[in-house]
């Protein structure tokens, strides 16, 4: 913990190492070089905070994104992407699954300046708000049609408009 809060006055959140391995040396290959491959796996530490579950329809809609592009069971609403494992590319994948689902056009440093399911949220209301977007109610009708069967779903679309 005291390494990351040192990193963490030093560097941008999104530079600070999510996982941190104390090694008597360094792997080195014949031509001393580091040798990444024999490195070890950093084990997963338990977090300092309790997880807090997404809150709002938005949160739950953002925190599925998270999850997918991690390859992680579940994400908090207080946990921060770059902690929690995300680069620059997965923020880029985050922000063009978020701009597939939300017709917004959302800056990349967003997730940057806004790292964690709770903070992007906000954000985004805020952006949909300006744009005069319904964020919330799309991330509400996202999370209905999720929770339909298959033959729920083929039946509404099989109905005719009103």
């Amino acid at each position: 913990v005291a390494i990351r809060e040192h990193a963490r006055g030093r560097l941008p959140g999104y530079m600070v190492p999510s996982a941190f391995v104390v090694m008597e040396t360094l792997p080195l290959t014949p031509n001393r070089k580091l040798d990444r491959r024999a490195l070890p796996v950093p084990e997963e530490v338990a977090e300092e905070n309790e997880a807090v579950p997404p809150r709002t329809p938005l949160e739950k809609v953002l925190a599925q994104i998270w999850a997918g592009v991690l390859r992680l069971p579940e994400i908090g609403a207080l946990d921060n992407f770059f902690d929690r494992g995300g680069h620059s590319l997965a923020a880029t994948r985050v922000v063009t699954q978020i701009q597939e689902i939300f017709p917004l056009e959302v800056p990349l440093r967003t997730l940057f300046e806004a790292p964690t399911v709770a903070e992007l949220a906000v954000r985004l209301e805020e952006m949909a708000r300006d744009e005069g977007v319904d964020a919330l109610g799309i991330a509400e009708a996202l999370l209905e049609i999720q929770g339909l069967s298959e033959g729920e779903v083929q039946a509404l679309l099989a109905e005719e408009p009103a």
